[in-house]
């Protein structure tokens, strides 16, 4: 798919997660906007997977470990097709299938439910490690957050799966350098996460995250690496596309009123239409 179309489409997945998030009141929205490029990609350029066939054994997998960037992975589902896009608007209602976390039980097309960080990466080198057993082709990629970095179960996952070798994992790392309660350096700093992932026998990637070229580049490279699992570390803006949330810590957990959610659409809004005439 061309750069140009997977741009507009995130671009329709930033107002899909301000809405959901708008509509129930609560939610992550910084962290979710960082993620709508990245799974943009994933969906509709590198993974193989099929609406109509969710649960077919040969699929991709993905699992979302920094599970409260939920919207954005609802929202890219609902564009892809595996959800109605109506839907989004019930985020986290009573009777919705559409939870805080990611329920795999619920919604078509999830791998792994999520939400306590630090576990989605060991989920995702079982999922690897048991294609390898069975002979199989695909692969399995897992999204965490830096701040997320700082659980000590991550490493020994990535010990794990540096020691089997397992060319048919990537690990993605959102650095948009802000969690729930500051910055990185403010309170435990994972950097450099370079240095780390390859002392833990990864192959190492970085990229912008909000570069379509890049993580083209990025992934490609990541799949003709054989014999070790990759890393790809991108450089993200928590909040990307809406203003007043860029690079705030505040709206890692928070819902905009009627006027901020006035204002981030029409700023999408008119995203999408510079997209449209370049």
């Amino acid at each position: 798919m061309e750069t140009k179309k997977l741009q507009q489409i995130a671009n329709e997945v930033r107002k899909s997660i301000v809405t959901e998030v708008y509509c129930a009141g609560a939610a992550h929205p910084g962290g979710s906007l960082s993620l709508a490029d990245v799974l943009t990609y994933l969906y509709f350029e590198e993974m193989n997977t099929d609406p109509s066939d969710p649960g077919a054994p040969d699929r991709d997998r993905l699992v979302l470990s920094k599970g409260h960037a939920s919207p954005a992975l609802y929202a890219v589902l609902a564009e892809k097709g595996f959800i109605p896009k109506e839907d989004l608007k019930t985020l986290r209602k009573i009777d919705s299938y559409l939870q805080g976390h990611p329920d795999m039980k619920h919604t078509s097309g999830l791998d792994m439910s999520t939400g306590s960080l630090g576990q989605g990466i060991s989920a995702g080198v079982g999922m690897a490690l048991a294609a390898k057993m069975d002979g199989k082709n695909y692969r399995t990629y897992v999204i965490c957050g830096d701040g997320e970095m700082e659980e000590g179960q991550i490493w020994e996952a990535m010990m794990f799966a540096g020691h089997h070798r397992l060319d048919n994992f990537v690990v993605i790392i959102d650095v948009n350098e802000l969690q729930i309660d500051g910055t990185l350096d403010q309170v435990v700093d994972p950097r450099p996460l370079d240095k780390k992932t390859e002392a833990f026998g990864f192959h190492t990637i970085t990229a912008d995250g909000h570069d379509m070229d890049q993580l083209r580049k990025a992934f490609r490279e990541a799949r003709e690496i054989k014999g070790q699992p990759s890393a790809i570390i991108l450089n993200t803006v928590k909040g990307k596309g809406v203003s007043y949330m860029e690079n705030q810590v505040g709206w890692h957990g928070k819902a905009p009123d009627d006027k901020q959610y006035e204002q981030a659409m029409n700023e999408l809004r008119e995203a999408g239409e510079a997209l449209c005439q370049k």
